[in-house]
């Protein structure tokens, strides 16, 4: 998948973090995936999120500009926002419908 082979290009071979270039180049091609893949099927929270975890490692870069700091912080919160409402819901069970299934397993 794109994004696996993405985040392997994060790490340099010796594990240091990579340039904020290479991290804001790559976010912006995980966005631009991830609008496309939106509007042929249904969102992937996969992508999503590692676009969020992007957002947040460049925000987190210390050697940044402030305000690009500031700006990655926020799209990151809003991505995290994304993600969780793309998150499917588990099931709610109220009390009539513990009763319908417990009397169809009689």
């Amino acid at each position: 998948m794109v994004t696996e082979k993405m985040d392997s290009a994060f790490v340099e071979p010796n594990s240091a973090p990579a340039q904020p270039e290479l991290l804001v180049s790559a976010v912006l091609h995980l966005m631009s995936h991830y609008t496309a893949s939106n509007q042929e099927t249904k969102s992937c929270v996969k992508l999503a999120s590692v676009i969020e975890r992007h957002l947040k490692a460049l925000a987190d870069l210390p050697n940044l500009a402030p305000v690009l700091r500031a700006t990655c912080q926020q799209l990151s919160e809003q991505w995290g926002t994304v993600v969780e409402r793309t998150m499917p819901q588990p099931e709610k069970f109220n009390l009539f419908a513990r009763i319908v299934s417990g009397a169809r397993s009689i």
